[in-house]
């Protein structure tokens, strides 16, 4: 793998790689050129060219790229290709359609750990997974070596999470509630705010039609 820096618009975009040659690999298409990426994805094939020649050359001139080898590929890139366990806390219904979209998910990203701090939600099950108090965190964390934490609790509650999370060594996390955590810079926080989402989609409802762009802006 080339040493540049890799931007974070490019890993963002390697998972929508990964979703279509999925999609490719089950309708038993061997071979992809980055044109038919690109048509599929609306996106210029030289920008698809671009992204996967930071992590080595994966096509052949003329022919495009293996969809298998590529899979495997972008698995490895994005560490897939090996079980990575992840922490939940917040067994409400949130946490529980994320347990449940995790039984049938074929990626090796997996909840193994549930927590909550609600007398009437601890011991109770999620598909096989016993909901547990926030006080055998850090014992399950380091049992399991678990990296990665999500959060799906309410936003008054977040911030106290998310530390809980750092102060056991949790590398990464994943937040859906709304609210702006403060975490060191050396843990990576992903958001995921449906209500700014929400939003953000309104915006463009009541603007059809309109164009909008950075030079338009004035200071």
């Amino acid at each position: 793998m080339k040493q540049a820096k890799i931007s974070e618009a490019v890993v963002r975009r390697l998972p929508i790689y990964l979703q279509v040659l999925n999609e490719l690999h089950s309708r038993e298409i061997q071979t992809v050129s980055s044109q038919e990426l690109g048509v599929k994805l609306d996106l210029n094939p030289a920008q698809i060219r671009k992204d996967l020649a930071y992590f080595g050359e994966f096509g052949r001139k003329g022919i495009g790229y293996d969809v298998m080898y590529l899979i495997e590929k972008i698995r490895q890139i994005l560490k897939v290709n090996q079980t990575i366990k992840v922490a939940l806390v917040g067994a409400g219904n949130l946490g529980h359609a994320l347990c449940n979209y995790n039984k049938y998910s074929k990626d090796n990203m997996k909840i193994t750990a549930v927590f909550d701090d609600h007398p009437d939600k601890i011991g109770t099950r999620i598909n096989n997974l016993v909901v547990q108090p926030m006080s055998e965190l850090e014992r399950e964390v380091k049992e399991q070596n678990i990296r990665i934490g999500i959060i799906t609790v309410p936003a008054h509650e977040a911030q106290n999470v998310a530390n809980q999370f750092v102060a056991v060594g949790i590398e990464g996390i994943l937040n859906f509630a709304p609210a702006i955590l403060r975490v060191p810079e050396e843990v990576r926080i992903q958001n995921a705010d449906f209500t700014r989402e929400l939003l953000s989609l309104a915006y463009y409802l009541n603007h059809e039609g309109e164009e909008t762009s950075d030079e338009s802006v004035m200071d």
